[in-house]
């Protein structure tokens, strides 16, 4: 039987997938292929505001560093016993993002209902040439066809996701050229992030203890206040958002925080990072959302993983800005 019957018939192959990605171990080119084609095909089907049932544990960045996942999924549960939404950023950075990526799709494929996976502003073509992602896929298949695949079905990640109704999910942050989650869905996002408009600032905005839009460091997207410089009377930005289409909470990853997690804007926003330690270097702390089943909130906090053999990572010194 081939790969591509294997997968497209029952679940044998994809649970070996998975069992040999759990010991960070890749699939084949051929094997990577047919997996991407499968997701696509699911991923297709879903909003670019994609609605999710409690429970749910939200997870942010996850930068190719694959013994934290793995210690994330130890101590959050296991998929498809708990369900999971992860809002980007897989790859660059860490050392295994081939691994970590890979997996993730593998799991989308097997429970397609149990877990959700958004686009991050590292899910790019440009970006995963700088960062680590494209370099890794030389090295560890020897061209460039691995990166394709990925580059290729990262168009296709929903943009952000729904949590009852009420927790609006996503990997950076608001636009000013969106009001409402509406203006969202109407998006084709089956593209290339675009250098600016509302899809990239969806991907690399940062909230902001200022009051109103400013200019972002990072040289993409916006920064956001939680009101206007006007009156007090006048709701603007994540109030504003949060009033106009009857949201709680915006949960949004995106930035490095030495907590794991960081409450903003009277706690009606808050970013979720979920790489202990980032790039081996950074100290911090992690954390996941648990969302139960009556839409309580609880943070679970973890540390890295036992280092396994993985090199001394010489890369410089992170920019904090991505």
């Amino acid at each position: 039987m081939s790969s591509d019957t294997a997968v497209s018939s029952g679940h044998g192959s994809i649970d070996e997938y998975i069992s040999q990605l759990m010991q960070c171990k890749p699939l084949s080119e051929q094997e990577v292929r047919v997996l991407c084609e499968k997701a696509k095909e699911i991923l297709m089907d879903e909003s670019n505001v994609q609605p999710v049932k409690s429970p749910v544990t939200i997870c942010g960045d996850i930068h190719g560093q694959f013994h934290d996942l793995a210690e994330l999924f130890r101590i959050g549960g296991k998929c498809p016993d708990t369900n999971y939404l992860f809002m980007g950023d897989y790859v660059d950075r860490g050392y295994y993002s081939v691994e970590t990526v890979t997996l993730l799709v593998a799991l989308k494929v097997r429970y397609p209902q149990r877990i959700t996976i958004l686009r991050g502003n590292h899910e790019s073509r440009q970006i995963t040439q700088v960062y680590g992602f494209y370099d890794e896929c030389l090295r560890k298949y020897g061209n460039a066809s691995v990166w394709k695949i990925f580059t290729d079905l990262f168009d296709y990640l929903p943009l952000t996701a729904l949590v009852e109704s009420e927790i609006f999910c996503l990997h950076g942050g608001l636009s000013p050229s969106i009001e409402t989650l509406d203006n969202i869905r109407n998006f084709d996002r089956v593209q290339e992030v675009p250098h600016e408009g509302p899809m990239c600032d969806l991907l690399w905005s940062d909230p902001d203890d200022r009051c109103g839009w400013g200019i972002s460091p990072r040289g993409a997207g916006y920064t956001f206040g939680q009101v206007s410089p006007l009156p007090s009377f006048y709701l603007d930005i994540s109030e504003q958002f949060n009033h106009t289409n009857s949201l709680k909470l915006i949960a949004r990853a995106h930035q490095l925080v030495m907590e794991g997690f960081n409450w903003g804007h009277e706690q009606k926003v808050v970013t979720i990072f979920s790489a202990p330690n980032y790039c081996y270097r950074c100290g911090n702390m992690a954390s996941v959302l648990e969302v139960d089943d009556c839409k309580g909130h609880t943070f679970i906090q973890f540390e890295p993983a036992p280092r396994r053999g993985e090199p001394d990572v010489t890369r410089r010194t992170p920019d904090y800005f991505l």
